[in-house]
């Protein structure tokens, strides 16, 4: 009986540290303690849809970058060619809705990303235009790099090169990372002037523009001066160093190191500013938002997409620069302090982000403990 009952305490024991090892396995990574807040605040008759992206400029005014427009598709429509148009909102620091930015403008289609650049310019990224298109502070449209498609198929076929079941051969109108038409030749035109489904968009300290030029047929990254003149482009799609399967998103850190998020292939590489390899890191999950705090010490937070809607799993991950993961916090779901599908992350203030979520048609304000 005293035997039975050693035994039974060793093989509870034993079994505990094995729940244990496999806990600790699952969260080996710190949880960061955070809270969150549903920042927007807009008028009745005026709603957010699905977020493409989000930023804060030097005043703290937010932009939101979203998929909105007509509920039904129409062809020829100024606005609309196949799943709706796309609108770009501005909202003071409190989150009041304050204006509307380019309503109307021929490149929104189908909203992908917002980036704000260090002199509170705001770009937005279009995948369905294939198009990147600068506003200045007044709301003027200051630049247009890429061109709208002639015509944009109603069901475009699956980009060439996408990994079966991942997240790029999702494109298309039902897709989760879809809207957009097939892809042309990076090249085509102008040299360097023809995007694919772009991502997003970066700049170095000289004020050159880097384009991730995206989910589409391309797999580049494409570079040019600041007055948007086409320099190089580099990338090509595939597995090895230097290839991508559908770049998502784009960072650059204080030395002109370019962060590319290679979301088929489920790692972030790093490149110098003329486009040559430097290294490589995984370990975030399938990366699909990526943003670079600013200041001595510099951290990128990088969301995971989980499956196709974000609803598998939801988790951002705080990364040093040399790959190591730090921490990482939430989970998926429609609740606060859950994301879904966070498609795009502010992190001006590294204790403050704003995350733009695609499947729950909100931004929410996050701050970190």
């Amino acid at each position: 009986m005293k035997g039975s009952s050693i035994m039974n305490r060793t093989l509870c024991t034993l079994g505990t540290l094995f729940l244990g090892g496999s806990l600790i396995a699952q969260s080996g990574i710190p949880e960061i303690a955070f809270s969150t807040s549903d920042v927007l605040k807009t008028p009745n008759d005026v709603y957010v849809g699905e977020v493409g992206g989000v930023g804060a400029n030097s005043k703290g005014m937010i932009f939101v970058y979203h998929r909105a427009g007509h509920p039904y598709a129409t062809l020829g429509d100024n606005r609309t060619f196949y799943r709706g148009g796309s609108r770009l909102f501005q909202f003071d620091a409190s989150g009041k809705y304050l204006r509307e930015f380019g309503q109307d403008v021929y490149g929104f289609n189908a909203a992908i990303g917002l980036r704000i650049d260090p002199q509170d310019n705001v770009w937005t990224i279009d995948e369905g235009a294939s198009q990147v298109v600068k506003f200045d502070t007044e709301g003027r449209v200051a630049l247009v790099l890429g061109r709208k498609p002639e015509t944009i198929s109603v069901r475009p076929n699956a980009p060439a090169g996408a990994a079966p079941g991942g997240p790029p051969a999702a494109a298309g109108p039902a897709g989760g990372f879809g809207g957009g038409q097939a892809g042309r030749a990076a090249g085509s035109g102008t040299p360097g002037s023809s995007f694919s489904r772009p991502t997003d968009v970066a700049w170095d300290r000289a004020g050159n523009i880097y384009v991730a030029d995206g989910i589409g047929n391309n797999n580049r990254i494409a570079k040019f001066d600041k007055e948007g003149r086409f320099i190089k482009h580099w990338g090509s799609t595939g597995k090895e160093p230097g290839q991508f399967t559908g770049i998502k998103a784009l960072a650059i850190d204080a030395n002109d190191n370019v962060y590319a998020a290679d979301l088929g292939n489920k790692r972030i590489q790093v490149f110098d500013a003329e486009g040559a390899f430097k290294s490589e890191f995984g370990g975030v999950g399938t990366p699909i938002a990526m943003c670079l705090t600013r200041g001595a010490t510099q951290h990128l937070y990088v969301s995971h997409a989980g499956d196709d809607d974000g609803m598998e799993d939801a988790a951002i991950y705080k990364v040093q620069l040399d790959g190591k993961v730090v921490g990482k916090f939430g989970t998926a779901g429609k609740m606060a302090k859950q994301f879904g599908l966070a498609n795009s992350i502010d992190c001006r203030n590294e204790s403050e982000l704003l995350v733009g979520e695609r499947t729950n048609w909100r931004v929410q304000k996050v701050s970190l403990k």
